[in-house]
């Protein structure tokens, strides 16, 4: 399986328009380094299957996170793909929250970017996150289930 080479190469899918996600952070890492429904995810994206939403907390640990696993990988070079997400993602401004949503706090920045995104999908497979699917119209799905659903001909 060859790698995507970080360029954009379509325009929006005309089939899906306005399709949004919030990828959350195992999502993300998992598609630049390792294959699976997170790298066609991923793959997708750069090709112009849909926007993908993040905010500027999301940025910061997609590199937290990213960084760690490339100390173990370091044939994988992180920098190009996270100037990727930063020229080609749609950043916003989280919602404040008016309450907690998920067990774990840490996760309700995905909740927030989406409000503010008006994205109604995050792809996750965190127990926290799937056990919260729904909150406010946010639909929670595994990145298999966003494939089926979104991503796949047929």
């Amino acid at each position: 399986m060859s790698r995507p080479r970080w360029r954009r190469r379509g325009a929006r899918n005309e089939d899906r328009p306005g399709l949004e996600s919030c990828d959350d952070t195992n999502v993300f890492v998992s598609g630049v380094f390792f294959s699976g429904p997170p790298y066609e995810i991923l793959k997708a994206w750069q090709e112009g299957e849909f926007e993908l939403v993040v905010s500027q907390e999301i940025l910061d640990e997609y590199r937290r996170v990213g960084e760690i696993l490339a100390e173990e990988r370091p044939k994988i070079d992180l920098n190009p793909i996270l100037n990727f997400v930063i020229e080609h993602a749609k950043v916003y401004q989280p919602v404040e929250l008016s309450e907690p949503v998920c067990e774990d706090l840490d996760e309700d920045k995905f909740f927030a970017c989406a409000l503010a995104s008006g994205s109604q999908v995050i792809v996750s497979g965190d127990k926290h996150l799937l056990k919260v699917s729904g909150y406010a119209g946010i639909e929670v799905l595994k990145p298999h289930e966003f494939l089926d659903r979104y991503l796949t001909e047929g």
